[in-house]
């Protein structure tokens, strides 16, 4: 559970240097950076009440029933995330405003690239352990998040050594995909999760 911990106090410095570094230079890439940093945080966090609760000894009923509530609003989340991103992209579009350099959050992209391997692995080792499939699913998705960091490096790139100040939304727009998919898998895990299983479960044991 430590490494859900680290990522989570990892994302919130990602949100808080990302967003600032993108709304003061006006880079739609960081700023949707920055907002799936705040879903990946969410996500960090209910994967550390669920685990929390598995630890203290909670019923099976219980921890499906936070299984179910962490996903449906992680699926919301994706969700806003998907439309902001849109919109922030499709403005930036419109206005052909060119994004200013920010050391910062070109910094904390860096630094990314090499802390979410290492976050990626903490969660795999420690969900092999643990034999939990979600915490194996979460490592994966943390290296998806090198992925979205690279795109926006070389969107920011783009802009700042090549003058091509569409390359700041293409990056945003990119990372759409990714997000969108995010939420449909969790509204469809979400909607898979029946708490009263594990009532039933717990009867016949």
């Amino acid at each position: 559970m430590y490494v859900e911990v680290a990522s989570l106090v990892y994302n919130i410095a990602e949100v808080a240097i990302s967003m600032t570094a993108g709304f003061m230079t006006g880079s739609s890439a960081l700023i949707s950076w920055g907002v799936d940093s705040i879903v990946e945080g969410n996500s960090a966090a209910f994967m550390i009440w669920r685990l929390g609760g598995e630890v203290q000894g909670i019923s099976k009923r219980q921890v499906l029933k936070r299984k179910k509530i962490a996903l449906s609003v992680l699926s919301a989340a994706f969700t806003i995330a998907v439309l902001f991103i849109c919109y922030e992209a499709i403005s930036k579009f419109i206005s052909g405003e060119k994004s200013d350099m920010s050391w910062w959050g070109i910094g904390i992209l860096l630094v990314s690239l090499f802390v979410n391997p290492l976050l990626a692995w903490g969660k795999y080792h420690y969900g092999k352990k643990t034999d939990s499939p979600t915490l194996k699913y979460d490592a994966i998705d943390t290296m998806i998040c090198e992925y979205q960091t690279i795109v926006v490096l070389v969107g920011i790139g783009l802009v700042q050594w090549q003058g091509w100040w569409w390359a700041d939304p293409v990056a945003a727009l990119l990372i759409v995909p990714y997000v969108a998919w995010e939420a449909f898998e969790a509204g469809r895990d979400a909607w898979k999760v029946d708490p009263s299983n594990g009532e039933t479960e717990e009867k016949n044991e």
